[in-house]
């Protein structure tokens, strides 16, 4: 089998770019700050999106990498706006998941507005599991990959307001997280841009609406700022003063 240097604790998936920034990137950087590597891997290059280009979105994710500070960025061509789910698709994940063996993946949450973030979802849950099957076989450059199953998945929340199963403190993160958003620059509004078509995210309200969440879901532990997630399984303490101190 495949010897793996590329472990990283947490591996986030989006359907598109800027999911990930938008919607769970002032966790990752806590995490990055925490001495912990961290993957990105966009399932499509958002090429249906009404603002920006094939190439300014690339450009862009890039950026938000090196801003974010990612260990790497991987995207793949799922089809924005057509994601399937098929032998095929899921295999292109696992293998995503065999070559960085996280513990952690993030995804995008099971119920929400845009079909492409639901089917996402789904096709990272089930490759999560199947990834760790030692007869399904997958190759990378070539070579077999051994088997891995991330010990923890964790959906993110966007636009659907979903309770959150805990509430990460984002206070020391989220203004530095920011920049991650903001690399996106044709999706966002802009001051003095005029005549582009409007859309859910490029609205002045998006960005202030999107601190406000932060603030909401800080609000309901006690802090400044705070992401909510949903998990799939329960979580096991094994030192409770230390999980709940």
């Amino acid at each position: 089998m495949q010897t793996n240097t590329s472990d990283v604790y947490a591996l986030a998936f989006g359907a598109h770019p800027d999911d990930v920034e938008l919607s769970c990137g002032a966790t990752l950087l806590k995490i990055i700050r925490e001495s912990g590597l961290v993957a990105v891997c966009d399932l499509t290059r958002g090429e249906m999106g009404t603002l920006g280009t094939d190439e300014t979105r690339a450009q862009e994710a890039a950026a938000a990498a090196c801003a974010m500070g990612y260990t790497e960025r991987v995207t793949l061509d799922l089809g924005d706006g057509r994601i399937e789910y098929s032998r095929e698709s899921l295999d292109e994940v696992i293998r995503i998941i065999r070559r960085f063996r996280p513990t952690v993946v993030f995804c995008n949450p099971p119920d929400e507005r845009h079909p492409d973030h639901v089917k996402a979802s789904r096709l990272v849950c089930d490759a999560a599991y199947y990834a760790g099957l030692k007869k399904r076989l997958t190759t990378w450059d070539g070579k077999p990959q051994a088997p891995h199953r991330p010990k923890y998945l964790f959906h993110y929340l966007q636009y659907h307001h979903l309770e959150p199963s805990f509430i990460v403190d984002i206070s020391e993160t989220f203004e530095a997280s920011r920049k991650g958003v903001l690399a996106f620059r044709t999706q966002f509004y802009r001051e003095g841009k005029t005549g582009r078509p409007e859309t859910l995210i490029s609205r002045p309200e998006f960005l202030t609406g999107l601190e406000a969440r932060a603030r909401y879901f800080g609000e309901q532990i006690g802090v400044l700022y705070g992401e909510g997630f949903i998990k799939t399984t329960p979580v096991a303490i094994k030192e409770f003063s230390a999980s709940f101190g």
